[in-house]
């Protein structure tokens, strides 16, 4: 296979691992309220429960750097795929047993989840490199792509009745096969010829990126922006319902209202980041979703809400895929970084859920959520820490806008 057919394979199949993952874990939380019935669990339980899925992935994160470096992100993919789909299917089938396998399956899900993320974003990395294009962001709107056709599968499943253990192990097989099919064609990570950005010094360790200030900072960022997004996708759907009084299947569709948005941003944002620039860019779009969260938490009607989950959605779209591209503008130390910024951002889903579920037997899950705007404030004040590093391959692209020189 030629170079340029490689990389053309290599993109489809990023693309796929992406999109697998979204609908995976979108097809999990588009059944969390009849899970919760199911359980018979309130709001604090359920935040424990689902405390299990970031258990699961703050343990894969710090041990992924590593792990990709030595055995390539598309086997780490693979074998993620396969315990995602022993996970889902734990989850699914536990549902009818108790909460005890539910939390084994949510914790398995969250551990193939964490490694497999960093993967597929070390592999998105490398393919960016290779087109000269800034494209991290499409392949996370293939993930918003996956996470909306989960969730309107599963708005469908909910209104025939299919219960969640038939619907769950029938995507957990789907995406198996699927994601394991296409991760064969993913590219080498690196070139060992490559030079550092900052010359031709060793490939740092993992331990060594734990030091670096900019690495520490855009952790927070990320955290800040994945705190945005995983609230949204765990919590929307519980708070329309039970703070807006819509029907279950109007709940759901309000998720997919803010998966929808999110994707649509992240689709058109490489055009945006090309021209004004990842810090300017990645402001806006938090002062949006600050706005997105006051309008569904204080609007007056459902209606109000459903803009609010759109505006939220767009304001989440680019945090996490300008994170991802910023750790890993040095390709010799990509997968150390982008673990050690994934760990940070994966403590929004640690905290997450039991932050809104104790708020939420306080104020109520909807006034609980004013949390996320709070953070995305902090987003705002620290995004100059994603400006690209001097001399890496896409600074000609993205990197060299008035808005990152702060002209």
């Amino acid at each position: 296979m030629s170079s340029t057919s490689a990389v053309r394979a290599a993109t489809t199949a990023t693309y796929a691992a992406f999109i697998g993952s979204g609908f995976a874990f979108a097809s999990w939380a588009s059944r969390i309220p009849q899970v919760r019935d199911q359980l018979g669990l309130d709001a604090a339980a359920l935040g424990l429960v689902l405390l299990a899925i970031a258990a699961g992935s703050l343990l894969a994160l710090p041990l992924s750097g590593p792990v990709v470096t030595r055995i390539g992100s598309s086997r780490t993919v693979m074998s993620m795929a396969v315990l995602l789909g022993v996970g889902l299917t734990t989850a699914a089938l536990g549902s009818l047993a108790g909460v005890v396998p539910v939390v084994i399956g949510l914790f398995l899900l969250g551990f193939a989840n964490g490694a497999w993320d960093v993967a597929m974003n070390v592999q998105g990395t490398v393919v960016e490199r290779r087109l000269g294009k800034s494209i991290m962001s499409r392949f996370h709107a293939g993930f918003s792509l996956g996470t909306v056709a989960g969730a309107l599968a599963g708005a469908a499943m909910v209104a025939a009745h299919v219960s969640v253990a038939v619907h769950l192990s029938l995507v957990a097989l789907l995406v198996v096969a699927g994601v394991i099919w296409q991760a064969r064609h993913f590219v080498a990570d690196h070139d060992e010829t490559e030079p550092d950005a900052a010359g031709d010094a060793p490939r740092a360790g993992a331990l060594t990126a734990w030091t670096e200030p900019r690495t520490l900072l855009i952790g927070l960022f990320v955290l800040a922006f994945a705190f945005t997004e995983g609230v949204g996708n765990d919590w929307i759907s519980v708070a329309a319902i039970d703070g807006h009084h819509v029907s279950p299947t109007l709940g759901t569709l309000a998720f997919a209202g803010f998966l929808t948005a999110m994707t649509i941003g992240r689709w058109f944002g490489p055009g945006l980041l090309d021209r004004f620039g990842r810090t300017a860019v990645v402001r806006v779009l938090a002062v949006i979703g600050i706005a997105g969260v006051a309008l569904f938490v204080f609007g007056p009607s459902p209606v109000y809400a459903y803009l609010g989950t759109l505006l939220w959605g767009l304001g989440a779209s680019l945090g996490f895929p300008v994170g991802m591209s910023a750790g890993g503008d040095d390709p010799r130390r990509a997968a150390a970084r982008v673990s050690v910024i994934a760990s940070i951002g994966y403590c929004a889903f640690l905290g997450g859920p039991p932050t809104i579920g104790f708020l939420g037997d306080q104020v109520g899950v909807l006034r609980a959520l004013i949390v996320v705007a709070a953070l995305l404030t902090i987003a705002v004040l620290i995004a100059t820490n994603v400006r690209p590093l001097p001399g890496t391959s896409l600074v000609q692209d993205d990197t060299m806008t008035k808005s990152d020189r702060g002209a």
